[in-house]
Order: structure tokens, then C-alpha cells, then sequence
């Protein structure tokens, strides 16, 4: 990556390399200088009369050949052989020629040039002209649209983003058919040139956050950009924060739903995941199929997320604080239990519960490392003998077995799954906190967990809102999931001068 003192230097791509020239051969001379050493750029040279007429450059790896045959090539090489057709020296003449085509550029940089060679288009060089036609013949593999794979839903929309900035915006635009949906392009990375889109909903969106998010993207310095998640960091309020500011997403209902709330999204070619904000707590308790089931139902599971939320920070926790120095708050009976499953254990319970917590994270990373079929071999048969063996060896005790399990389970009903990460990072702090100070730690804990995510702001929206600031308006989509008909405010991450339902 590009160091501090060479943040100021302009990519090679974007130097001024001159513009262009009547000479033809200049000019193929200055492009050839540029992609030296690479034996994919292609310069096919069409000859007129003896000397050579039109040159056409392009990527063999990154355009349509049958497009550049049919469109391009066959049409020029057609215009040298008919004797009858009138060849004009104007590269514009070639508008004609090249009709079927949706998307032609003329450009007099040689800079500009490079950059169109670059993404994809077949640029035409024609003698005696002062500027060059880019002609789109994009041709670029991607996979087909499939189901997310970080946000699977029953029932609900089954296509997710890919790999491509174009199919991703045509995924919003089949969506929401406005004129006010607008797409705004910028181009961040001195050596990816990658293409990133700044989506929102005109009217719907506050002009600030979008005046905000379009000054952060402008002013990032970086040699590449290969995921959105480079973007985020490079954006987000608060770094070390273990909570995510800027949700990410793979499913373009949800970019929908959240343009429609007045939220911003920011596509990034090459990767699937889109990012959407301001991003609050509770949206990273919210699933998208809340939304497309009954609204009872959804309400009675997020009350389960939230009651989840609190095992996954806190059970581990408790159960050292109890079994340490709280053992008068445990009822007789189960002390006992307790008391006679630790006996043969030479650990005390924080370091028991913090290395089956490991062995438990090891085994999770492991199942999502190895290929699918070996994952999940190794996910539930590697949990179930390593606990079971420790057990009986005498190094773990049972609870903790129990305890750490159910709190992974509690950490897996959360859907998002960078705000589950933040979550499940929090465990080890809390176990530190009760091993060394007992229940005053967690509560010490619980009070520093609160102040964070109440002073915390994505993008100048309170991280906590609606519950802090408190806002009885918008609370009831918090923890209820309230009827569609009874939405009638846009949420508070986002809300503008409009008002209407998500």
C-alpha cells in the first residue's frame, strides 16, 4: 500500500501524457510506451491505400470478441475493401459506422485513453485526427445472480449482488423506478482505477450526509480498493470501535429498503457487498425477512435477538462471576452440582471458560476456512468430541461446556454478521471484568458498553437512536415490528424533510 509521503503523488494512469496528434503513428507509439509489457493490450492496425488508416486497441481479457468482430473490426475492414464507400478522414464519420453500439466516447487525452483501454473498451485511432473514438465491447466474466450466502432468507427475495457495479445498479433500479434515484460515479484507487457508486434517493436523502459522504470518498488516498470494505474504514467516524458504522449487505431489497428509509448506499465493483448508511444499533438486529413475514411473528424474534444479545455478552461472564465470588447467589442445590462437576478440574473457572471460548472460536473460524462439506464435519463433530474428551479428562467441567455453547448459539441468531462479530468480541472483556471484580465488573462492563454505543454517531446519527435520544415516534420499529400500514415516519438514521412509509 501507498505510504504517507507518497500519498500526494498522481497515478501513473492519471499523468498528463500529452493529448493527441494528426500523426497516427505518434500517437501509437505514445500508447504502446504506456502498456509495455503487456501482451494482452492488443494494437490491430487497419491498412488503407498502402498506409495504415485506423488502429484499434483493447484488452483481449477484458472485451467482448465476437462485439469487437461484428461492431468494430468487420465494419472498418468492410470500409477499406468496398471501393464505392466514401472514407472520410473524421474519426466522427465513425459514429455511423459503429450505430449498433450503445455506449461511444470521443477523447483528445492520451490519459483518458488509457483509462477507457483499461475498463474494457476497444479504442479507435484514426490518421490525420486529433481525437480517438472508445467504443464499449465490455466483455468482462461474472457469475450469475444467486441467493446471498451471509443472508439467507425463506420467504423473500432470492437474488443477491455479484461481482459487477452494472448488474448491482440495474438490481436497485428494477426496484425503485424513480428519476429521483440517482447514481453518482467516482473512480477511487491509484492502481485499481475501482468504480464506486454513491446511490440515494433525491428528496428522501438528507443533502448533508450525502455532501458528507461524498467529500469522505473523494478525499481517500489509496494505492487499491479490491473490497468494500476498504472503503468503510477509510469513511467510518470511529475506528477502534468494536461496532460496525456502515452496515454491509449482499441483498439488493434490503440497498432498497434502506434508500427508501433515506439512508445512502455506496456500490464498489468487484465486490458483492454493498454498504449502506448511517448504520444504528438496532439496524444490526434487524434481518430483512422481518419484513416479509407476519408482524407478530417478527416481533416475538426480535425479542429473541435482544434476550440472544444479552446471553452472548454476558452468560460466560455471570457464570464465573457466580461460581468465583458470588457463590451465595447460586441456589444450594445447584452449587452443588456445580461444585462436584469443577472438582476434578485443576483451572479456575476463568481460565476454564476462556480456553473452551478459544477452542470454540477455533472451531468456528476453522468451519468457515476449510471447503463447505469439510466445514461443517469439522464444526459440529470437533465440538462435540473436544468438549466431550475435556470433560472426561477432567480439564473442562460440564457447565462451562453448556454455558459456552449455548452463548455460541446466542451469537449466531444475531444476522448481521459484522455487528455478530463486534458482539462476540465483547465476551472476553466481560470475562476478564467478572474473573478479576465479580458482578461490580460486569456492571462496570454493562455501564462502559452502554456509554459507547450512546456516545457513538455514524455519520452525526446517534449510534443508540431512537431509544438515545429517545424518540417515541420512531421507537415502535425497534423493538416491535409494527404493521406496514402503521409506518408513517422514515427512520431515524436517515430522515429528511419527506415523510412516508419505508
Amino acid at each position: 500500500m501507498k505510504t504517507g509521503k507518497d500519498r500526494g503523488k498522481v497515478p501513473f494512469e492519471e499523468e498528463d501524457h500529452g493529448e493527441l496528434v494528426p500523426d497516427l503513428a505518434y500517437n501509437e507509439t505514445a500508447l504502446k510506451s504506456i502498456f509495455r509489457g503487456c501482451s494482452d493490450v492488443i494494437f490491430r492496425s487497419i491498412r488503407l491505400g498502402g498506409e495504415t488508416r485506423w488502429i484499434v486497441v483493447y484488452i483481449s481479457s477484458l472485451v467482448d470478441k465476437k462485439m469487437l468482430d461484428e461492431h468494430i473490426l468487420s465494419p472498418l475492414i468492410k470500409r477499406r475493401t468496398n471501393p464505392n464507400e466514401n472514407v472520410s478522414g473524421s474519426i466522427e464519420a465513425l459514429d455511423d459506422l459503429f450505430v449498433s453500439i450503445g455506449e461511444i466516447m470521443l477523447a483528445s487525452k492520451i490519459s483518458d485513453l488509457v483509462r477507457y483501454v483499461l475498463n474494457g473498451y476497444a479504442v479507435v485511432l484514426a490518421a490525420g485526427n486529433r481525437r480517438a473514438m472508445a467504443v464499449s465491447v465490455s466483455g468482462k466474466a461474472q457469475r450469475s445472480l444467486e441467493e446471498p450466502t451471509s443472508e439467507p432468507v425463506i420467504r423473500g427475495p432470492k437474488d443477491g449482488f455479484i461481482e459487477n457495479n452494472s448488474t448491482n445498479i440495474g438490481l436497485i433500479r428494477s426496484r425503485l423506478k424513480t428519476s429521483r434515484l440517482k447514481i453518482e460515479t467516482f473512480t477511487v484507487g491509484d492502481l485499481t482505477q475501482t468504480e464506486v457508486a454513491l446511490t440515494y434517493i433525491e428528496g428522501v436523502a438528507d443533502a448533508s450526509l450525502v455532501e458528507e459522504v461524498r467529500k469522505r470518498i473523494s478525499e481517500i488516498r489509496i494505492d487499491g480498493v479490491l473490497d468494500s470494505n476498504n472503503i468503510e474504514e477509510f469513511i467510518e467516524d470511529t475506528a477502534f470501535s468494536p461496532f460496525p458504522q456502515v452496515q454491509s449487505t449482499e441483498r439488493p431489497d434490503v440497498v432498497a429498503a434502506g434508500l427508501l428509509g433515506g439512508n445512502i448506499a455506496i456500490l464498489v465493483d468487484s465486490t458483492p457487498f454493498a454498504l449502506l448508511l448511517p448504520m444504528t444499533f438496532w439496524a444490526g438486529m434487524q434481518a430483512s425477512e422481518d419484513y416479509y413475514i407476519r408482524w407478530p411473528i417478527a416481533t416475538f424474534v426480535r425479542w429473541i435477538r435482544l434476550i440472544f444479545l444479552v446471553i452472548a455478552i454476558f452468560a460466560p461472564a455471570l457464570y464465573v462471576a457466580g461460581t468465583t465470588f458470588h457463590q451465595e447467589m447460586i441456589p444450594t442445590s445447584l452449587l452443588l452440582s456445580i461444585a462436584g462437576s469443577r472438582e476434578p478440574v485443576p483451572f479456575p473457572a476463568l481460565i476454564e471458560a476462556l480456553l473452551m471460548e478459544i477452542i470454540f472460536e477455533a472451531l468456528r473460524e476453522a468451519g468457515i476456512r476449510l471447503p463447505k462439506q469439510i466445514g461443517q464435519a469439522i464444526s459440529i463433530v470437533g465440538a462435540l468430541v473436544i468438549g466431550q474428551a475435556a470433560v472426561q479428562a477432567g480439564i473442562i467441567s460440564a457447565p462451562v461446556v453448556i454455558i459456552v455453547s449455548i452463548t455460541g448459539i446466542a451469537s449466531f441468531t444475531i444476522p448481521r454478521y459484522s455487528f455478530a462479530n463486534g458482539i462476540r468480541l465483547l465476551r472476553f472483556p466481560m470475562l476478564f471484568l467478572a474473573g478479576t471484580l465479580g458482578l461490580y465488573g460486569i456492571a462496570l462492563g454493562f455501564l462502559g458498553i452502554l456509554l459507547h454505543v450512546c456516545t457513538l454517531r455514524s455519520f452525526g446519527v446517534p449510534y443508540f437512536a431512537p431509544v438515545a435520544p429517545l424518540s417515541l415516534r420512531h421507537i415502535k420499529d425497534v423493538v416491535l415490528r409494527v404493521p406496514v400500514w402503521n409506518k408513517t415516519s422514515r427512520p431515524p438514521a436517515a430522515e429528511s424533510e419527506e415523510q412516508g412509509t419505508r
